[in-house]
């Protein structure tokens, strides 16, 4: 299974067994019209993320065009074409949040991460997001790392918290 996308490379970014994984997919799914988006689920199950080579393989297995298989994953948006981070950051910037200091919570999320909105760090330990409204308005700005939430969130307390899930990560 090969297919290039620059400097990607299917066999250094996956396994040998999550492609044959991926290979058992298409082939028991190929010949059932609407196939499609399950194909799609139960891959980015396996490989985590869908890049573009992925996307020609499942395009190619199935017999579809490849502008059929990336349309319907950039309209969804639970596919994701990037590396996900152990750890999805979700910083509030509903009203609430956002007066009490969301964005500059945001800003020193993204210093001390090195990344922007809507990207992974190279250590692929944190996905960075901003969402409209958590629903804990009392306890604004707030953020939540996985499923853990953190209110009144200082820009002070963004260092350490950060730090809590490294180490959690180096001591698994």
């Amino acid at each position: 299974m090969k297919a290039g996308n620059g400097d990607f490379d299917i066999q250094k970014e996956f396994t040998a067994e999550q492609l044959a994984k991926l290979d058992e997919i298409i082939k028991k799914s190929k010949d059932k019209p609407g196939a499609l988006i399950p194909v799609l689920e139960e891959a980015q199950m396996v490989l985590e993320f869908l890049p573009m080579p992925i996307l020609r393989v499942i395009a190619k297995g199935l017999n579809l065009p490849m502008s059929r298989v990336y349309g319907v994953v950039t309209f969804y948006s639970f596919f994701t074409m990037t590396p996900r981070g152990k750890h999805t950051l979700r910083v509030c910037l509903g009203t609430a949040c956002y007066v009490r200091g969301g964005k500059s919570i945001m800003e020193s999320i993204q210093k001390e991460l090195g990344v922007k909105e809507k990207e992974t760090t190279a250590d692929r330990l944190f996905s960075l997001e901003s969402v409209r409204c958590l629903g804990a308005c009392g306890l604004a700005p707030v953020i939540i790392i996985t499923e853990d939430v953190h209110g009144r969130m200082k820009t002070q307390k963004v260092r350490d918290i950060l730090n809590q899930y490294r180490e959690e990560t180096v001591s698994a």
